[in-house]
C-alpha cells in the first residue's frame, strides 16, 4: 500500500492508511491500489453518502471486518474494543482509509458531506447484516 500507514503503539489502535495516491499515472489517467491484503476476502462493496453533522454506525460486528475509503469529505472515526480498551478517535479526509476488525465498536461523525466506499468481509444483505451487528452507543 503506497499510502502512509499509521499504527500507534497500542495493538488495538485505529488502523489508518493516509493519503492513498495513484501508483501509476500516464496520459490516460491513474491507477490507485486501495486494497491488496493477503487473505482479505471481500464479499461486499458499498458506496455510502453522509451529510455533514450526521452520525453513522454506533455498533460492532461479530464476524465482519471492513475497510472504509473516503472519496470526498471529512469524518471523525471512533473505535473501542468490545472487551476493554480505550475509546480512540481519528479524523479522516478524502484519500484516507480505515480498517475496523470484528468485535470493535465503531461510530462516525461526518464533519463535511462525505462519500465513501466500504469493503466488507461479510455479505451486506439486510438479514445477514442484522444477524452480525450489535448496536451500542459510542458517540
Amino acid at each position: 500500500m503506497n499510502g502512509l500507514f499509521l499504527k500507534k503503539s497500542n495493538p488495538m489502535s485505529i488502523k489508518v492508511f493516509r493519503n492513498i495516491s495513484p501508483e501509476f499515472v500516464d496520459e490516460r489517467g491513474g491507477i490507485t491500489r486501495l486494497l491488496d491484503e493477503q487473505g482479505a476476502a471481500i464479499r461486499s462493496v458499498l458506496y455510502i453518502t453522509s451529510k455533514a453533522g450526521t452520525i453513522r454506525s454506533n455498533h460492532y460486528h461479530k464476524r465482519d471486518t471492513h475497510y472504509c475509503y473516503l472519496l470526498t469529505g471529512k469524518a471523525e472515526w471512533h473505535e473501542k474494543p468490545v472487551e476493554g480498551g480505550a475509546h480512540e478517535t481519528e479524523v479522516l479526509g478524502a484519500g484516507d482509509m480505515v480498517y475496523t476488525p470484528a468485535m470493535v465498536i465503531h461510530a462516525v461523525k461526518f464533519l463535511e458531506d462525505t462519500t465513501f466506499l466500504a469493503f466488507a468481509t461479510e455479505p451486506r444483505n439486510q438479514a445477514d447484516y442484522e444477524a452480525d451487528t450489535v448496536r451500542v452507543q459510542l458517540i
